[in-house]
């Protein structure tokens, strides 16, 4: 156990209470390792948000079971609190409660506290330790930010002398997926750009956004083998749109060969097809080129026995399961082109691949769920982006704080992240003038659009509005609700939904214009509605791309962009491909088309459809109504006709449950 657990799990004894309060303004308490710690440990947390949901669940889950002289769901509640006061709390909580004071300024009290403030939660093992072994005086806040860019995200921007500095550790830390916080990649750079270094390029930017970084790398890639007297065809890349900075980078230093060589493995980067490689070429290089199908077909096995290698497990963090979320949907929409009836060594052996990483996957992701981590996300902050979809309008509600005071929030119903991956690259082949800002988002289980479109509109779970849970005729009113709650005027919030037809723009932009709202939320579905007629992924991607064609997403992101509104895009849950095991006679969703998932309102009833069908999964979701049973379907089957080959959605994979979060600008813009 590291140093940080031992130092805040010392503030809780299960034996002295079973009601405790945390004062944690900083949300220390909140790191998943803690949260799971806690829970091995016999405490359960709850945040005190909203004080009437608050007290609804607190009723009716602990206290009335106290009363009766039962343990409860735990043996100790700690309900969270993101204040110093705990005086905010209702006095029968803080008469009974054992108040604990958290506070980032006493446990770090050598460093600056605007600058710990940065720091993401899972990072402050890692700063404590250094905190406690390393300064001997406190810090002020320059030195402060120096002292965590090198313990916690070991980059030294003071010790970069040279571009190939520069990019070993950009490489480096984006490799690893430790992107630096606003806050000290503004300070990284302006060490950097102090000593001469790349004085006129967004050099905070790309210590920021991995994706604006490889946008960069890819076009220097493709120009340093133009040099080297090789052209050819970009593969899943379009032509870098404008905005790209022309950067040269030093591809033929062994520190960053090394680091670009594992980025085209990994799908990060993709190779250039070329008729031929010259035979002095250096051997490293073509790592990046592709000479016929064999070749990309390799270098595509390799990619996906990488993933397989490195699938995150049941005690992996929310944000190891998002990272590999989106490289998983990188390879499966490189796999989608792949010829469909060709028999090859590589393409049977790619097929076979896919099929062992999604099962491996699956199950694991099956296991973390089932050891209450995806609970976990529930608790999560929002301030620096959303773990669950029902966290979006809280972190828009940020956004605008923020000063995006002209927000829209496109959902594209039932998108998975592989069908992202289409899109953006259609658009960036096209369009040429978007950047994306891309992260993820846990859909609510069951994957179904009743229950986690509706969290993603409301800012609820579930729990709160089951009143209209197995129905979507509400989400206009809970997301007005939302807003008016944060002060906007109930004329000032739109929403709009089955967006799929170029024609319906004009009427949409009409109401824009006539109504001037400042929050938009759109929900298009052509993906959803096209998914449930074929029979397969590819089928799906080759309609997209159909789809695509109709202008319908340039024209919807340029006209929103244009009129001054910053557009987030998600989805309420993902999809995959299923083979049917047949229909349970009890316990339909509402939603009869989320066919990898039945909810039933009694145990017994679940219990008995898990027997009549072997393979299949009760899992207790927690913020899911009491009575609100699921039962998901076992590997990659649906409860559809048994045989039967379908595209569906409600389960638990990755490719269901994790979508994408992105953040669309102008290129050029400041994301």
């Amino acid at each position: 156990m590291s140093l940080w657990t031992e130092r805040i799990l010392s503030h809780f004894t299960a034996d002295l209470t079973r009601l405790w309060v945390a004062c944690d303004p900083d949300d220390v308490l909140l790191d998943e390792k803690l949260l799971s710690e806690l829970r091995s440990r016999g405490f359960e947390l709850m945040l005190y948000e909203d004080p009437f949901a608050f007290r609804a669940e607190y009723e009716e889950r602990y206290r009335a079971a106290w009363d009766r002289g039962e343990p409860g769901p735990a043996p100790s509640l700690v309900l969270h609190l993101r204040s110093a006061d705990a005086n905010a709390l209702p006095w029968d909580i803080v008469h009974h409660g054992r108040v604990v004071r958290l506070s980032l300024a006493d446990l770090f009290p050598k460093l600056a506290y605007s600058a710990v403030q940065q720091v993401e939660p899972e990072r402050f093992a890692e700063l404590f330790h250094a905190h406690q072994t390393e300064l001997q005086s406190a810090r002020g806040e320059s030195e402060s930010k120096d002292f965590i860019l090198e313990h916690v995200y070991q980059l030294a921007p003071r010790s970069i002398r040279n571009p190939v500095d520069f990019w070993r550790e950009l490489l480096r830390m984006h490799f690893a997926n430790r992107s630096l916080p606003p806050m000290f990649a503004q300070h990284a750079a302006s060490i950097i750009q102090g000593k001469g270094l790349f004085a006129d390029f967004p050099v905070a930017t790309w210590l920021t956004s991995k994706s604006a970084l490889l946008r960069v790398v890819q076009d220097a890639w493709y120009r340093y083998l133009s040099k080297l007297g090789l052209d050819g065809t970009r593969i899943g890349e379009p032509p870098p749109p404008d905005y790209v900075a022309r950067i040269e980078i030093p591809f033929d230093h062994s520190d960053v060969q090394v680091l670009v060589d594992s980025m085209f493995l990994d799908g990060s980067l993709h190779p250039l097809a070329v008729h031929s490689v010259p035979a002095g070429m250096p051997s490293w290089v073509k790592a990046g080129v592709i000479q016929d199908p064999t070749a990309l077909q390799a270098l595509m096995l390799k990619g996906i026995n990488g993933l397989i290698e490195t699938t995150p497990t049941a005690a992996s963090s929310h944000k190891d399961w998002s990272e590999f979320a989106k490289r998983y949907g990188e390879i499966l929409a490189r796999t989608h082109g792949l010829p469909g009836k060709e028999v090859s060594e590589h393409l049977t052996a790619i097929r076979n691949r896919i099929k062992t990483l999604q099962a491996q996957s699956d199950d694991h992701l099956q296991a973390w769920v089932a050891a209450k981590h995806y609970a976990d996300l529930i608790l999560q902050p929002v301030t620096k982006g959303p773990a669950m979809v029902h966290h979006v309008p809280r972190f828009l509600r940020h956004r605008r704080s923020a000063g995006e005071t002209k927000l829209a929030l496109l959902v594209f119903d039932g998108l998975a992240f592989d069908q992202w991956v289409q899109i953006r690259e259609h658009l960036s082949a096209n369009a040429k003038r978007f950047a994306f800002d891309e992260g993820a988002a846990f859909a609510w289980l069951p994957a179904v659009t009743s229950v986690s479109r509706q969290a993603l509109f409301s800012g609820l779970k579930p729990r709160e509005f089951e009143d209209s849970i197995d129905r979507t005729d509400k989400e206009e009113s809970l997301w007005k609700m939302f807003w008016q709650n944060e002060g906007v005027n109930s004329n000032e919030v739109m929403y709009r939904r089955a967006l799929r037809q170029i024609d319906q723009l004009d009427t949409l932009e009409a109401d824009l214009n006539d109504r001037h709202p400042k929050v938009v939320g759109l929900v298009i579905d052509e993906v959803d509605e096209r998914l449930h007629k074929e029979r397969s992924k590819k089928d799906v991607a080759m309609w997209i791309g159909n789809w695509l064609t109709t202008g319908f997403v340039d024209r919807l992101f340029s006209m929103l962009l244009d009129k001054g509104y910053h557009i987030y895009l998600t989805a309420d849950h993902g999809n995959v491909e299923a083979t049917g095991v047949g229909r349970p006679n009890q316990g339909v969703i509402a939603e009869t088309r989320g066919e990898r998932v039945r909810v039933y309102r009694s145990e017994a009833l679940r219990a008995d459809s898990a027997t009549a069908y072997p393979g299949t999964l009760s899992l207790d979701i927690a913020g899911l109504p009491a009575n609100f049973m699921p039962l998901f379907a076992g590997g990659r089957t649906a409860f559809v006709p048994e045989g039967d080959q379908v595209v569906v959605h409600g389960g638990v994979s990755v490719e269901e449950l994790i979508v994408p979060f992105v953040k669309v600008n102008y290129s050029g813009d400041v994301a």
